[in-house]
């Protein structure tokens, strides 16, 4: 229980982060960078496997954790930009409650069954998601959802991809290793970006950022490795421990969003914070 605890924590940690970012004015994309750099230190660090980097290019995986790479930094960007410009809680729902997009490929990819719930639970969560996301305001706009949106599928695409290449690819006992990796391509595509922009707006690397990434990049590590810890518990069934993790992850970035930024909410974005909680369980239940 300990370790899923942390899981919940470490990760609202990340959206927490995210929004102290556009607080202090943090490049947000130099913080990404530094933190995926970090992340990949900790992991071949903790899978002793700096000796293997050389054959990276002949495993399996290799062109799906070049992808998943890609998808991770961009899809990170996405999610500081919906923390810093959307709220907390919005971040959090967006993502979880892409749990749905891998549901519905399984369907069409897998022959996964269909129920009444799984289609009720993921009407559900889109309907949360837009309901959470919406601002009063009259001056709110279509792209005042497009962060949400770009998360909630996004994140649904790499958990879709991420289990495709795991099931296909990757081997138990190299779980660490593709991981560490997965976290090194992502720091590769990032740094590759950062010189484009360098040289297109000779863009200054700030010393805050850096401390910045240094500070997203352990979290973020440890948000996985404890998640994954978490499901070797064999007193808990995955879907009970995703639920679980999902839920607290929401209800958590909610109250912080409420106590230490004093978001706002209207009637709707409480209604859609609840209907995410049932939506999660709804889905995974199904």
């Amino acid at each position: 229980m300990i370790y899923l605890v942390l899981s919940v924590v470490f990760s609202t940690s990340l959206f927490v982060i995210f929004k102290y970012f556009n607080i202090y004015k943090v490049n947000t994309l130099q913080a990404i960078v530094v933190n995926y750099v970090v992340a990949f230190t900790l992991g071949m660090f903790s899978a002793n496997a700096f000796s293997e980097l050389a054959t990276i290019n002949l495993q399996p995986w290799f062109y799906g954790a070049v992808s998943l790479g890609l998808l991770f930094v961009s899809i990170f960007f996405v999610m500081a930009m919906t923390a810093q410009y959307n709220g907390v809680s919005v971040a959090s729902i967006a993502g979880k409650m892409s749990v749905v997009v891998p549901i519905v490929f399984g369907i069409i990819l897998y022959n996964e069954s269909v129920t009444v719930l799984k289609v009720i639970g993921i009407l559900v969560a889109l309907i949360a998601v837009y309901l959470s996301s919406i601002k009063e305001k009259k001056s709110t706009t279509k792209a005042g959802l497009l962060f949400p949106v770009l998360l909630f599928l996004g994140s649904g695409v790499i958990d879709t991809t991420l289990k495709y290449v795991e099931t296909n690819f990757v081997t138990i006992d190299g779980v660490d290793f593709f991981s560490g990796s997965l976290f090194g391509f992502a720091a590769f595509f990032g740094i590759v970006i950062l010189i484009v922009k360098q040289l297109i707006s000779r863009e200054k690397i700030e010393k805050k950022s850096i401390i910045a990434g240094v500070i997203l990049g352990i979290p973020n590590y440890y948000s996985i490795v404890f998640l994954i810890k978490a499901l070797q518990n064999k007193n808990f069934e995955s879907s009970t421990l995703f639920t679980v993790n999902n839920v607290g992850i929401v209800i958590a970035s909610t109250l912080v969003g409420l106590l230490l930024f004093k978001e706002n909410f209207s009637l709707k974005n409480k209604i859609g914070v609840v209907l995410a909680i049932l939506g999660i369980i709804i889905v995974t239940i199904a």
